[in-house]
């Protein structure tokens, strides 16, 4: 999957998920804002994550994913 793929795919699967526009989902936009997330979300964000692209998600991990852009790099290293 390519970085290109990968990025419609996080914005689409993200905005219907967390009920947010797509275009709100940039690369330099913080997650944890742009989707409202609690610790109950934050686990619905893993699971997606997972489920989607097939990539695991350790909570050591989790730190180090700030904005979209950290997502997208993490999903395109870890696939």
């Amino acid at each position: 999957m390519t970085r290109e793929e990968i990025i419609k795919k996080v914005a689409e699967t993200l905005s219907e998920e967390f009920e947010v526009e797509q275009d709100v989902i940039t690369p330099d936009a913080v997650i944890y804002d742009t989707l409202d997330l609690d610790s109950l979300s934050l686990v619905d964000l893993v699971a997606v994550v997972q489920y989607t692209f097939k990539v695991k998600i350790p909570v050591s991990d989790l730190p180090s994913v700030k904005t979209f852009n950290d997502l997208y790099d993490y999903i395109e290293s870890h696939q």
